[in-house]
């Protein structure tokens, strides 16, 4: 139980609890420092600061990860609460709703999808966020055209606009027992034009003198990832994007290594609650993918 002595002296400071939300949802105080554009020496004093003020160890750090203790557990769901409350409080009426729209590229979101959303969800309840997934071509069109407020993609090489979050590696992948037939041109998983991962990955192939045959185009990630585990075809995909059967096949076959792809934020998001809720789920994207 939280020390009622302690909690009854005086307010929380509301900044502190925001910073222990986040590390709480993000397991990493580098990450809840990014979602709070400050440094993770900043975050950890507020922690310690708030942990002081309630009389209770919430977190348990190892140099490997953070973990809620009871106590922490114990808080989060009051936690929430009071960052609700004192969004409604702001809003001017409990009604109140802001609203992000924003774009995800397949390559992007990968499986990760429905846990990013649950964080920024779950930080900020009163957020109506508004998610289309796509190609980051038809993404980016979108946003030019002030459809969107915000869009995670790969970078375009041609705009200077983006924010580069970080680089992923593709490799090749099929089923194990995946044969490439003797004689045939190499068979194509991917998704439709126009995509940054198909035409470098045929390009490679072409630069290479291999042989290839595109046998399913997928409108999403999701069909070709049923594709590779039908056995149909190898594919150009990122260790966390493929099947759970699927290997890296490209050294077995000779096939040659595919360029990393580079994942930018690209956003014209100006009121600060939307470009909140933006860093966050940029900061549970990158504690996704890179720790």
């Amino acid at each position: 139980m939280i020390n009622e002595n302690s909690s009854m002296a005086r307010p929380l400071d509301l900044d502190a609890v925001q910073a222990f939300v986040l590390v709480a949802d993000l397991s990493s105080f580098t990450r809840a420092a990014e979602a709070l554009d400050t440094t993770q020496s900043a975050v950890s004093l507020k922690l310690k600061r708030l942990e002081e003020r309630l009389g209770q160890r919430l977190l348990e750090r190892t140099p490997r990860r953070v973990r809620l203790s009871a106590e922490g557990v114990e808080f989060l769901d009051a936690a929430r609460d009071l960052l609700s409350a004192h969004t409604r409080a702001l809003s001017g009426r409990a009604g109140a709703r802001m609203s992000l729209r924003i774009g995800i590229s397949d390559q992007s979101a990968g499986t990760d999808l429905p846990i990013l959303l649950a964080k920024v969800g779950a930080y900020d309840r009163s957020l109506r966020i508004e998610v289309r997934i796509g190609a980051s071509h038809g993404l980016l069109t979108a946003y030019d055209g002030g459809e969107l407020d915000a869009v995670i993609a790969c970078r375009d090489g041609e705009r200077r606009d983006g924010e580069r979050l970080f680089i992923e590696p593709y490799d090749w992948f099929a089923l194990p027992d995946w044969e490439q037939p003797a004689g045939e041109p190499l068979r194509i998983a991917s998704l439709s034009s126009p995509c940054t991962v198909r035409a470098q990955a045929l390009k490679s192939l072409d630069d290479a003198g291999v042989a290839w045959s595109e046998v399913f185009v997928g409108g999403g990630l999701s069909a070709v990832s049923a594709a590779v585990s039908a056995g149909l075809a190898v594919a150009p995909l990122t260790r966390r994007m493929c099947p759970p059967r699927a290997v890296e096949i490209g050294s077995r076959l000779g096939l040659p290594s595919l360029p990393p792809i580079e994942i930018a934020l690209y956003t014209r998001a100006s009121e600060p609650r939307t470009c909140e809720a933006i860093r966050i789920l940029v900061a549970a994207l990158r504690a996704a993918i890179v720790g």
